[in-house]
């Protein structure tokens, strides 16, 4: 099984480290292709006012200089020596779940993996703040439980434009409590605008996360990554809402097709 591995935090990340280890428990023929710099935050984007520069760090071991989508394209059409049978995209440091699978590179990577046609799984741990605001990113709950999750779930039968999104709750190993098949939860929450000034006493601005708060409810994604269960969510690319077709329709005076 040939496996094309990529994420949004960067090359270096110790996320992709951790995936690798993931990889190479089942198969090795593992490949990466990863952004040079941290991509956060880039979602489906792909870089077409540049050119991408490819640097190959060592034997299967790229670095790009673009986007987690950019990266999927040159790993399946330039990169590889043949398609790749699965794309796993992470593990990225913080939870992908609810309104945040529409901003992260991470699921844009599984995103475009699935629109390349290869099954293609999104990984991302949860983790929290010390009391000293140090980032602390128990990976090893992810890489003790994802190897056999993946084996588990290559051969389901995922519709074409389907990818699985796998997220880790911030906990020990052994404190995991399982494995829940969630759908897409609902965060309540806004960005904000932080303005500074720089040394010239020019504005600048960062964007900020407000608090995390949400539609906690059974069954959703950031329900079973907060009660310490491993959250599977299966995403669809088609964003149709066939729910208001027809309102739609009817307003426009189409009336209602079957």
């Amino acid at each position: 099984m040939r496996i094309l591995l990529t994420n949004d935090d960067g090359i270096h990340a110790e996320g992709l480290a951790v995936l690798e280890r993931i990889a190479r428990t089942i198969s090795d023929d593992v490949w990466i292709v990863a952004p040079e710099t941290d991509q956060s935050g880039l979602a489906h984007s792909l870089t077409l006012s540049e050119p991408l520069r490819l640097r190959k760090i060592s034997d299967k071991h790229y670095a790009l200089r673009g986007t987690p989508t950019d990266c999927v394209i040159m790993g399946v059409r330039e990169v590889l020596p043949g398609k790749p049978d699965l794309i796993l995209s992470g593990v990225n440091a913080g939870a992908n779940m609810a309104d945040d699978v529409t901003y992260s590179g991470t699921i844009a990577g599984a995103i475009e993996g699935t629109l390349q046609g290869v099954r293609s799984f999104a990984l991302s741990q949860a983790f929290a703040y010390t009391g000293h605001a140090e980032r602390v990113v128990p990976w090893e709950v992810a890489e003790t439980h994802a190897p056999d999750l993946i084996r588990k779930l290559i051969d389901v039968d995922l519709p074409s434009e389907t990818f699985l999104n796998l997220n880790f709750p911030n906990c020990a190993p052994a404190d995991v409590k399982g494995v829940s098949v969630t759908e897409q939860g609902k965060l309540d929450f806004g960005l904000t605008v932080d303005q500074r000034q720089d040394g010239r006493g020019l504005p600048y601005y960062w964007l900020r996360f407000g608090e995390r708060l949400g539609n906690f409810r059974e069954g959703t994604d950031i329900h079973a990554v907060k009660d310490g269960q491993i959250s599977v969510t299966p995403l669809k690319l088609d964003l149709t809402d066939y729910t208001v077709k027809d309102r739609v329709a009817a307003a426009l005076g189409l009336g209602v097709k079957d």
